[in-house]
Order: structure tokens, then C-alpha cells, then sequence
């Protein structure tokens, strides 16, 4: 806790305001005190301190960690407003090294989101930064940005999940902007025997092993990653990270529905991606905080995005994941 002299025990220091962004950050005071170098103790009676004298509850404390309260993240989104602004003067005219700049993207498994994170950093100049991207399950993206550990989240929509996520959205406190709406693709290795085709039906894929994203406690069909995820099949496979699933998908010569989106620096040269032939779609969009006013690095990251999708898009006619 800072130091303080008689008359200034009420005044909000600007640590404060990091402990409380770290705190949200974690959802936990003890991994909270870890990543400050403080103890528990101290980082508490900081915090509480701060409640106090605001007259506001931030953090609700449960056995499993802390949440924020209503209040406690509208006061989150005016502390992170706060600190930027500070490192900002520091960078401008400050001899003392800057502070490290926070930033967190939580996302399914797209390729062109982690290109957009990719951009970002290289145009960022700061000399420290901790930024982080999150390739997750889909109600963990609501969860993130909702208690605001992203400030950006990157999921789809369409007719089968549209009615329960956009609700979850709302209870969430989020706003869902739409950036492209693609069409059903299947990705494969190109040894498969598909490969030879130009557009595969439904039919075409019942000998073959179907690969997906685990979804943990939320793994009801209304938040899969894959599109016509409710299709019976005889062979399933379920995996946790993007690495594996492409090598599976070579390995077992398995497939993975999705928007089509493909990096090869990222994703490699041996998968490809065939139009599959239903009446369904992907509205591909991002997550915001309703409440909440965006940093410039996620301004900057959501204009990223944008540029990797509609270069993606447009790239010989294709789409990418």
C-alpha cells in the first residue's frame, strides 16, 4: 500500500487505481499480489481503503475469488481511462521509464484475429507492454470481456446459436458489431480424398472423423465454433487448441467445419478449405463493453481486424479462419 502523510489518507492514488485494474485482471487478490511484488494483506487494505473513501463497493468476494460489482466496473473503466492517460504523459515527457501497457483479446480459434493481434504489436513502439491474446471457449469470451479481462472478444453468430448468445451478450452488459458474414467451409488436409472437390456436401463427410473445440461446463451446441455442430455423426473428436485440431485433421484425415479463413504462415500449407453446400452462415463479429469507452490499442486492434478480414475476403476469392 502507498505510503501516505497525516491529511492524505483519502486521497485515491494512481497505485490504487493499478491494484484495482490488476485485481479485475485476475480475479484473484492472492494472483493479483503475486503479479504486483505486494502481500495480500496489503493489497486488501489498499483496495478497501479505496472503497471506502469512494463510498462504493468494487469487488464482490466470494469463495472462489472476487467479481466486480456494478459499480465496481464503471469505476474499472475510468481507472484504466486514468492510467493510460498517464503513460501517455510519461512516454511524452517523462525521464522515468514507462509503465507497461495492458491490453487483452479473448477469441475463438481464428486465424486473421491472431494476424490482427500480430499488427497491433508490430506497430506498437512501447518498450514494455504485457498484452494478451486468448484463443478460448466461447462463453469464457463473454465472461472475459463482461468482467472486463479483454476488451475485445471475437465470436460469431448465426440462425442456430443467434436467439441464446445474443441473449448472453445482453446479460453479459455487451455489444456485438458484426464484420462479415461468411459462407460454410470445410477445412481438410489435401491428402484427403475431398480435396478433389470443388464444393462437398453434408453425405460426403460421414467416413470421416469430425474435429471440434471443447466448450467446458457451456458445451451446449448454441456455443460451438462449428456450424451444423448438432449433425449426428459416428465419429467425433473434441480438442482444446488450434495446433492440435490442424494436426488431426492431416493425421486422421478428419475435417472441421468453419468460415473459411486461412493463413498459411499461421495454419501451414497442407490444410485447405472446400464450400460445403448447406443453407447456413457465420456473422462474424467482435465484442465490446456496452459501458465501457475502448483504449486506443483496442481501437486500433478492432481497425486490424477489419483489415485482415476484408483482406482475407478478397484475396483471390477466398475466406479465411
Amino acid at each position: 500500500m502507498d505510503k501516505t502523510t497525516k491529511g492524505d489518507e483519502n486521497k485515491m492514488t494512481l497505485n490504487q487505481l493499478r491494484y484495482v485494474v490488476e485485481a479485475a485482471s485476475s480475479g484473484s487478490i492472492t494472483e493479483a499480489a503475486q503479479r504486483l511484488f505486494i502481500t495480500q494483506p496489503s493489497l486488501t487494505a489498499a483496495i478497501h481503503a479505496l472503497e471506502e473513501e469512494l463510498g462504493i463497493t468494487i469487488f464482490r468476494r466470494t469463495n472462489k475469488g472476487i467479481t466486480l460489482t456494478v459499480k465496481g466496473e464503471e469505476f474499472l473503466a475510468y481507472a484504466r481511462q486514468m492510467l493510460e492517460q498517464e503513460a501517455m504523459i510519461r512516454e511524452r515527457y517523462g525521464k522515468k521509464r514507462a509503465k507497461k501497457q495492458l491490453f487483452c483479446v479473448s477469441s475463438q480459434h481464428y486465424s486473421f484475429a491472431v494476424e490482427a493481434f500480430v499488427d497491433l504489436l508490430r506497430e506498437y513502439r512501447g518498450k514494455e507492454y504485457e498484452f494478451h491474446m486468448r484463443e478460448t471457449e466461447t462463453y469464457k469470451i463473454l465472461e472475459d470481456v463482461g468482467g472486463l479481462r479483454s476488451e475485445v472478444g471475437v465470436l460469431y453468430l448465426n440462425p442456430a446459436n443467434e436467439t441464446i448468445v445474443r441473449r448472453a451478450i445482453l446479460d453479459h452488459g455487451l455489444r456485438f458489431t458484426p464484420l462479415y458474414r461468411a459462407e460454410p467451409h470445410v477445412f481438410i488436409s489435401k491428402k484427403n480424398s475431398l480435396a478433389k472437390k470443388e464444393a462437398i456436401r453434408l453425405e460426403d463427410l460421414a467416413d470421416y472423423p469430425r474435429l471440434s473445440y471443447e466448450q467446458g461446463s457451456h458445451n451446449a451446441f448454441y456455443y460451438a465454433e462449428e456450424i451444423q455442430s448438432t449433425l449426428p455423426v459416428r465419429k467425433d473428436i473434441i480438442v482444446t487448441d488450434r495446433a492440435t485440431l490442424f494436426n488431426l485433421l492431416i493425421g486422421l484425415d478428419g475435417y472441421t467445419i468453419s468460415s473459411g479463413i486461412i493463413n498459411e504462415e499461421l495454419n501451414g500449407e497442407e490444410i485447405i478449405a472446400r464450400p460445403l453446400l448447406v443453407d447456413d452462415f457465420m456473422e462474424i463479429g467482435y465484442l465490446t463493453h456496452a459501458h465501457i469507452k475502448l483504449s486506443r490499442y483496442a481501437g486500433r486492434y478492432i481497425e486490424k481486424l477489419c483489415e485482415r478480414i476484408g483482406s482475407a475476403v478478397h484475396d483471390d476469392g477466398r475466406q479465411a479462419r
